[in-house]
């Protein structure tokens, strides 16, 4: 029903769109896209402009952060609001809102991340619009049609952070996670779900390497050092758009654990099943919303099959939320087996890396780059909190002089005061970690927030405790990294190491023509 005005008179969608670009004044009901330049965003602080598409005129705020003027206040939290457009799943026969309708369903907005609305062109907003649970069903309803042409093998991996999430939730083990969400979506259709703890092996070994050589290079290659960390889609959407030729020539080359996921399951898997890349369907979970937009970027396509890497992204919660609709519980699943991508007889063993809930990048670069480069063997790492604890650093002394420092960065404002240093000149760490999210990567909005849009604390403190629980796997005692080394990528230092695990940065113009966004 069209909202009415004081009169009386029936105020329609385009009314409301008139008197909003008039006047600047908010309705509850007009969509906004909101950019997430920062932490903090209410309607004083908005930039109001009108952006034309083909689809017709849309309404586009933006904090000031993102049109990189300065801000000249900061709101209190209890003044911060955030606009969510909630939208009943079409799966959904229930018209009671569960608890993850408002997370899995949501639009993009400020506090999420940093791959803003101006970030993200139409073309991209119409791919991501089919990065949901509708187009994974559909997937599945072709195979059980049994559609031979259109019929896919589908695909599932699932991020080591995803996993403590389902523990914390449902009060079971990391074992039981793995086998009971293998059973639910093998019970669906799915053919193959396998851990992602591979993929994150060959990501941290060659930023490991990047890291060495870059530090031998620095004398020469003003741009060798410092080094960023690769893996999170939001700082490198982020660093693309807005930062350009100041940091892109920093981050590590490294793609992230999701994409060498994607290059494993359409290049060396689909070879073993003797299947072209197209007729695999790739599903990724991740807690991460921005994961969906990191599987389009185009050095993740194939100009010969007309397909990227991983097809389609699911958060935590969303893949909860299926479970809701159907009215499951995890903990009634049957369980099955999670797969071995070498087709091995025996459990797969669940296992995480050093660090602090994100794979551990700094962690094992700085072991790794301390032994290498100055014969020192760090077997504890001692973190120093700076300014809070989402930025710490870690340094290596020797003979009275520090050799390495490094950083850990997390959440938006500790970002921009490290991209501050930099400009000045004044950057003293040889490698920072990146993460857009506060607290790192299980605290990813896809899973770690409750009903309100705040952090779930409570749920995130007991991911933390799931996840240190699991047992530790060191990438170079991997005997199957070492394998694929030589029999999928010919060897550590081939043409073909920098083609499938490595990529490139590019630094994106203004997009005019980018619309509206639902996850």
């Amino acid at each position: 029903m069209p909202l009415r005005r004081g009169g009386g008179t029936s105020l329609t969608a385009a009314d409301r769109q008139t008197d909003f670009l008039r006047t600047g004044a908010v309705p509850e009901t007009v969509t906004l896209r909101l950019g997430r330049g920062c932490n903090l965003w209410t309607r004083s602080t908005g930039i109001i402009r009108e952006t034309s598409t083909r689809e017709g005129p849309s309404v586009d705020m933006k904090c000031d952060k993102c049109t990189k003027n300065k801000c000249t206040k900061k709101q209190k939290n209890t003044e911060n609001e955030s606009l969510v457009n909630d939208w009943k799943s079409p799966i959904s026969d229930n018209d009671e809102e569960s608890e993850f309708h408002k997370l899995a369903n949501a639009k993009i907005f400020l506090s999420d991340c940093l791959a803003c609305d101006n970030c993200v062109t139409s073309a991209e907003s119409l791919q991501i619009a089919r990065q949901c649970q509708e187009e994974f069903l559909s997937v599945l309803s072709l195979n059980q049609r049994c559609d031979v042409f259109k019929h896919k093998v589908l695909v599932v991996s699932i991020s080591p952070q995803s996993v403590p999430y389902f523990a914390a939730k449902h009060c079971i083990n990391v074992t039981d996670v793995i086998q009971r969400l293998s059973g639910f979506l093998k019970g669906l259709g799915v053919h193959y779900v396998f851990n992602m703890t591979l993929a994150a092996d060959f990501s941290l070994l060659e930023s490991q390497r990047e890291f060495v050589q870059r530090f031998y290079q620095r004398s020469q290659d003003q741009h060798a050092l410092p080094m960023f960390a690769s893996a999170c889609p939001g700082w490198i959407r982020y660093a693309e758009k807005a930062l350009g030729s100041l940091v892109l020539p920093h981050i590590c080359t490294a793609k992230s654990p999701q994409q060498v996921m994607g290059s494993l399951i359409k290049d060396y898997f689909a070879k073993k099943q003797h299947l072209t890349p197209d007729k695999i369907f790739h599903l990724v979970i991740t807690p991460c919303y921005d994961k969906k937009l990191e599987a389009l970027g185009e050095d993740f396509y194939s100009n010969i099959y007309k397909i990227q890497g991983v097809d389609c992204v699911l958060t935590s919660g969303e893949i909860m939320q299926m479970m809701e609709q159907k009215g499951l519980l995890l903990t009634n699943v049957e369980p099955a087996p999670l797969d071995n991508i070498f087709e091995e007889i025996g459990d797969v063993c669940i296992a995480r890396h050093d660090g602090r809930g994100s794979d551990g990048f700094l962690e094992h670069i700085f072991k790794y780059a301390a032994k290498e480069i100055f014969g020192v063997e760090v077997k504890e790492i001692t973190y120093k909190t700076l300014r809070n604890k989402d930025f710490q650093e870690v340094a290596l002394e020797k003979d009275g002089e520090i050799v390495l420092r490094f950083a850990a960065t997390y959440g938006f404002r500790n970002i921009q005061n490290m991209v501050y240093k930099l400009k000045k000149g004044k950057f003293p760490y040889h490698f920072v970690e990146v993460l857009a999210c506060p607290g790192g990567c299980l605290n990813g909005k896809g899973q770690a927030m409750t009903e309100d849009r705040k952090m779930d604390k409570d749920l995130l403190h007991q991911m933390e405790a799931v996840y240190t629980s699991q047992p530790v796997q060191v990438p170079e005692t991997n005997m199957h990294v070492q394998m694929l080394y030589q029999e999928w990528l010919e060897g550590r230092n081939s043409t073909k190491v920098q083609e499938v695990l490595h990529r490139q940065y590019h630094a994106l113009s203004e997009m005019s023509n980018s619309i509206d966004i639902k996850w």
